[in-house]
């Protein structure tokens, strides 16, 4: 320890910095020992070495944690943190990560979105549980078709925390076959109809010539 030397001492250069700026106690190997009260005490490594120093903030990765005995810069325990506002709990996250609720994120938890511009993940648009399917309809008929359509919803029960911020589909359509494809007491489709039609033609032409056939056979008998 080195209490009670010069002023002078505490503000001698040891390299390109005065490493014992605001030190209460400091030496020329190891920096600073004890800082001023407002100040905190921060262990720089620099490979194999080490030394002390006295800062307003800390840096990088570490946050202030204030003692009666002296204030000390604590590293952030929190993976990929820039800055932390204490042990647990990131208030910055480093580039690519998304801060949520004191952590980092390389994507949002299930239920938010995120929030670009401040790499922070907030409420997303919240919707419930997809109805059953509607009855398959076309044209808004359910019968005189094959096939048809039909849909099923859901509600948003969240508006999300951002309107720029997209809600997921909340209607949906698939192909299905009709239950009734003639309506009952309806006239049929006039395909069916040309399809009796041309199907009687074909009867008529088929007793036509039968008949010219027995009658060819009378004659050459």
């Amino acid at each position: 320890a080195i209490l009670g030397r010069d002023l002078s001492y505490f503000a001698a250069n040891y390299g390109p910095n005065p490493i014992c700026k605001g030190c209460l106690s400091c030496s020329k190997d190891n920096g600073c020992i004890r800082c001023q009260h407002k100040l905190f005490f921060f262990l720089r490594r620099e490979g194999m070495r080490q030394y002390g120093e006295c800062l307003h903030s800390c840096p990088s990765g570490y946050y202030g944690l204030r003692t009666p005995d002296m204030n000390r810069c604590s590293r952030c325990r929190i993976e990929n943190c820039d800055s932390c506002f204490s042990r647990d709990f990131c208030t910055k996250c480093k580039t690519g990560f998304y801060s949520h609720r004191g952590r980092c994120f390389r994507g949002c938890p299930a239920g938010f979105a995120a929030l670009e511009e401040l790499m922070e993940c907030v409420e997303g648009c919240e919707v419930g549980q997809w109805s059953e399917w509607g009855t398959c309809s076309r044209n808004n008929k359910t019968c005189g078709f094959k096939w048809g359509l039909e849909t099923r919803t859901r509600q948003i029960v969240k508006k999300p925390a951002k309107d720029t911020i997209p809600c997921p589909t909340i209607a949906e359509s698939r192909r299905c076959k009709m239950a009734m494809r003639h309506c009952p007491g309806g006239r049929r489709p006039a395909k069916t109809k040309d399809k009796k039609k041309k199907k009687k033609n074909l009867m008529e032409r088929a007793q036509k010539q039968h008949s010219i056939f027995l009658a060819t056979d009378k004659t050459s008998q």
